[in-house]
């Protein structure tokens, strides 16, 4: 499973594999129990990873900035029901991170979602950008 194929979708929990999409929303695969079903753009919004961006002290970041800093830290995961301890992780992981723009429900988020990869064992990296012909 490649990291450019993994999406956060509104109202549910976790991360998914985007399985197919069609014009009224997408078959998703949840990572964490591996259930299928299909999500309605009507009711859902759908994010790949690869898009979403983190908010710093200076330029904005992508995610997979994020994750790499996690993972090559030292620093054991915080508690999730443990705000200040992930602010402080964080200070330490990450200490650019705008602090101000970066909600707590967003660094739980981020905790949640790079323990979810690490159990799926996957690489985390953007994929290539294909080269277009002139």
């Amino acid at each position: 499973m490649e990291y450019s194929k993994l999406i956060s979708v509104t109202k549910l929990s976790g991360l998914f594999e985007l399985v197919s999409s069609k014009s009224d929303g997408a078959i998703i695969k949840s990572l964490e129990d591996k259930s299928t079903k299909f999500a309605s753009n009507r009711i859902h919004n759908f994010s790949h990873l690869e898009s979403i961006e983190i908010y710093t002290t200076r330029e904005n970041v992508n995610l997979v900035d994020v994750f790499k800093a996690m993972e090559s830290s030292t620093e054991l995961l915080p508690n999730e029901k443990d705000a200040s301890a992930m602010k402080e992780y964080f200070k330490k992981v990450f200490p650019s991170m705008d602090f101000e723009r970066v909600y707590d429900s967003d660094r739980k988020k981020m905790v949640k979602w790079f323990k979810i990869l690490k159990d799926n064992n996957i690489e985390i990296k953007l994929s290539e950008p294909t080269e277009t012909e002139e």
